[in-house]
């Protein structure tokens, strides 16, 4: 199991030009890349706040390739949550992810059940008769896997920061979470206006609780 710290570290894995360093890039910077240049492997990086300590949320976009897998078993060992990414328009890639993911399952064992992983089909903006893989089939992988499932598209930036969200939710050991820095503005600035417009209120209001305080993106 990889020791604590403050690194939060998700990686993925997946065929050359599924989109892996897309997503990521979609993800970190908000930028698509209009080029496909093969990833030998590449490291972002994203600063969070948690219960009022700097975290960071790192992500390892992995090479497409087979060649490397010293890499890859070193990834996986130190990794805390994993994304596994394959294309709808290609069956193969998804087929392709499969050593991956036994790869995964014999290094980290039975700490696994605790461990946040996401089936990933990406590309659904491409045209419907290029799809060689059902939402229902990449569904039924993920069961028969028993993780969790979704479909993106880096090109269009759909259910991309969803996609992290929802990983990061899984978190079991650590209590994770991306809020939308602007939207956290707009709550900050409304609050102060309840504040001042209601000067008697009690402490009953949504987030005076003693719930934990969740992550959020710097």
């Amino acid at each position: 199991m990889p020791e604590q710290s403050n690194d939060y570290r998700v990686v993925t894995f997946g065929s050359g030009g599924v989109g892996k360093s897309s997503l990521v890039l979609r993800f970190i910077k908000g930028t698509f890349p209009t080029n496909y240049i093969p990833t030998i492997e590449d490291t972002y990086r994203q600063v969070i706040t948690c219960n009022k300590n700097i975290c960071t949320l790192q992500v390892t976009d992995t090479t497409g390739s087979h060649c490397f897998p010293a890499m890859q078993q070193l990834s996986i060992s130190k990794g805390h949550a994993f994304i596994l990414v394959y294309s709808v328009c290609s069956r193969q890639s998804l087929e392709e992810l499969r050593p991956i993911w036994q790869l995964i399952k014999e290094i980290k064992g039975e700490t696994l059940t605790s461990i946040p992983v996401m089936l990933v089909g990406n590309k659904i903006d491409e045209p419907a008769e290029l799809r060689e893989v059902t939402h229902a089939e990449g569904q039924a992988v993920a069961a028969e896997w028993g993780v969790q499932f979704m479909e993106t598209s880096a090109k269009t930036n759909h259910n991309v920061t969803e996609l992290f969200q929802e990983l990061l939710n899984m978190e079991k050991n650590r209590n994770v979470s991306l809020t939308d820095s602007k939207s956290n503005k707009k709550k900050g600035k409304s609050k102060k206006k309840e504040q001042n417009g209601s000067a008697g209120a009690g402490p009953s209001g949504e987030g005076s609780g003693g719930g934990k305080e969740k992550c959020q993106v710097m």
